[in-house]
């Protein structure tokens, strides 16, 4: 009994010394991931007047030469980092909540810099930004490290498996169609915030071209569906007619784009099927994009448009209004896009055997 006491008290003892060196070691080689902010939203913002702002200085380093380095100041924590990656603008804030200003000023940021134009630094009443413009669209991995930062750019299609573009029309100035009191851009964002609710608990990364009431030029916008070689670009669009009895759904698709087995036709006719399908609505069939359909027409991946109803149409109109209904089509083209990729995956298959 007095020996397994004291084997009990030895491995006690034992696990305690190895716990307090582990402890000891982390400690000392603290490795710790930043949360990024997920950045569906595309948010713009301008300098105030008073903002200090300075570009900052690359040097050669010894960090891993898969990373950008950038030292921090002191005994910098976690949280008090925040990274916000601006897709649209092609741009990765990093954030902190003081004033370093000063630092950056006479610090250079080494390492990795293959994927970066230039950066500056920014100081605000909230704190300083390192803003980074990019040569492209990239994801990023980043881990905070005895007092640096370090952050890699990996193309999207290196992280994840299944990538949609998803293209609510107009915004801002750019009304599009418009009657009975509403306007295409407010409708068709109203949906894409639906889908995302939809898409956000899959495992479907998904580049929104905006998510509230900006602009994106329409070369940005199919520009971004390119760099990121997405599976898939999709525009939410409603329809309208000199004729206020049309209705009906349709789709367009970029006859440009040919692949076999699934491309922008097939896409195309998804998109109506599933909606048409959920709002219990009339097709009005497939058509090639025309001239004013530019980011379908330049798209360089299976791209296709979904006009949800005609807005000049009264009784459509007033459908447009209705949330529920809003959901309707959401889950509609949510439903497109799940049959789409199991579709390739069933034709991988046939191809496997």
């Amino acid at each position: 009994m007095q020996q397994l006491m004291k084997k009990t008290i030895g491995y006690s003892v034992a696990f305690a010394a190895v716990s307090m060196a582990v402890i000891v070691y982390m400690a000392s080689h603290k490795v710790v991931v930043i949360a990024d902010v997920a950045q569906d939203e595309v948010r713009t913002m301008d300098r105030e007047a008073g903002q200090e702002r300075g570009p900052l200085s690359f040097g050669e380093g010894e960090g891993d030469a898969n990373y950008l380095c950038i030292p921090l100041p002191g005994a910098s924590k976690a949280e008090a980092v925040k990274i916000e990656n601006y897709y649209m603008s092609k741009e990765l804030w990093v954030i902190f909540e003081n004033d370093y200003s000063d630092f950056y000023g006479r610090t250079s940021i080494t390492g990795n810099r293959d994927n970066i134009k230039f950066g500056y630094c920014e100081s605000e009443e909230s704190g300083t930004m390192l803003k980074f413009s990019l040569t492209g669209v990239y994801e990023y991995r980043s881990i905070l490290e005895e007092n640096n930062l370090y952050i890699e750019f990996l193309p999207p299609g290196e992280l994840h498996e299944k990538i949609v573009v998803i293209d609510p029309a107009g915004g801002k100035e750019q009304s599009g169609a418009s009657a009975y009191g509403l306007a295409e851009k407010d409708v068709v964002l109203g949906i894409a915030r639906k889908l995302k609710e939809k898409l956000d608990i899959t495992d479907i990364k998904v580049y929104y071209t905006r998510m509230e009431d900006v602009y994106p030029e329409e070369e940005t916008r199919v520009s971004i569906a390119n760099d990121v070689k997405a599976d898939m670009l999709i525009r939410i669009e409603v329809g309208e007619s000199q004729d206020t009895m049309d209705f009906g759904t349709s789709a367009v698709y970029n006859e440009r784009y040919f692949i076999p087995d699934f491309g922008s036709v097939e896409l195309a006719d998804l998109l109506e099927r599933e909606v048409v399908t959920s709002i219990k609505g009339k097709a009005l069939g497939l058509e090639p994009a025309g001239e004013g359909d530019y980011v379908i027409q330049e798209a360089e991946i299976p791209a296709a448009g979904i006009k949800v109803g005609h807005i000049t149409n009264e009784k459509e109109a007033s459908l447009l209004r209705n949330e529920i209904y809003l959901d309707y089509i959401a889950s509609g083209i949510y439903q497109a896009i799940i049959k789409a990729y199991e579709r390739e995956e069933g034709t991988e298959l046939l191809q496997g055997e």
